[in-house]
């Protein structure tokens, strides 16, 4: 299996991912990324992997998508697709069953460039004590024209149309499932600290949740057979009555 680690040790390296170049820097910890960037990329499917999280205030594992190429201009004009975030699982959750962070989510960003951009997400619900970190599970994303869901162990936990995202880009015109139309690539990574997890739960960053891994048995991208153009034939089909949050929430049905 695929292990990602995060280790306490100084490292210099570059300050921002290798497309955009600059200049070099020394953090006090280490961790792993793999993306399929450069090498495969699709447009409608079925994204999923089989992931043990790891635990602990400060860590931020996540399974997601970037587009190939930018379509419609610079981030999130293009979109971004999280198909599985974690953060900080194991600690203090006031909203969790057993007062312990115990939640997944997905996410798709869009809108505008910053600081006009926004997203929705969901977080898985809150009905198990029992923590991701502790078990296998499989995460999934289905896309199809104007349409995704993501799912946890084969259960929809949350679902958008092209009613519910957009993109100011010039060039979206008469696309109307834009920026979500176009190839994007996986990638599997485990931050370190961060805005998201040092903002929830015990707040903050504790250098006691490292050493930590994210661990993946194996990742599969599937399309629709006889209806590659659209997808939307292989869509899951199973009821969902929830509602997704975010900044867009308002707009959203």
């Amino acid at each position: 299996m695929l292990r990602l680690i995060a280790l306490k040790e100084d490292f210099e390296g570059p300050l921002l991912a290798d497309q955009h170049g600059g200049e070099q820097t020394t953090k006090a910890y280490t961790s792993g990324k793999i993306r399929t960037r450069g090498l495969a990329d699709w447009m409608y499917g079925r994204f999923s992997a089989r992931i043990k999280l790891p635990d602990g205030q400060g860590t931020w594992p996540a399974f997601w998508m970037m587009p190939s190429s930018s379509t419609y201009g610079r981030w999130p004009l293009s979109g971004e697709i999280d198909i599985m975030e974690a953060v900080n699982l194991g600690t203090p959750c006031e909203d969790c069953v057993g007062s312990r962070e115990n939640r997944t989510s997905g996410a798709a960003h869009f809108g505008d460039v910053a600081p006009d951009n926004t997203y929705l997400f969901l977080k898985t619900d809150p009905i198990s004590s029992e923590s991701p970190a502790n078990q296998w599970r499989t995460y999934a994303l289905e896309w199809a024209d104007g349409q995704m869901q993501w799912l946890v162990d084969g259960k929809v936990f949350m679902r958008l149309t092209r009613e519910d995202w957009y993109t100011a880009a010039p060039n979206a015109a008469n696309r109307p499932s834009a920026p979500f139309d176009q190839p994007f690539f996986l990638m599997l990574n485990l931050a370190v600290g961060g805005n998201l997890p040092e903002k929830s739960n015990g707040m903050g960053f504790d250098p006691k949740s490292f050493p930590a891994e994210l661990l993946v048995d194996w990742v599969r991208v599937e399309q629709c057979r006889g209806d590659e153009a659209s997808g939307r034939a292989c869509l899951d089909t199973q009821k969902w009555n929830g509602k997704p949050q975010g900044p867009w929430e308002a707009r959203a049905r």
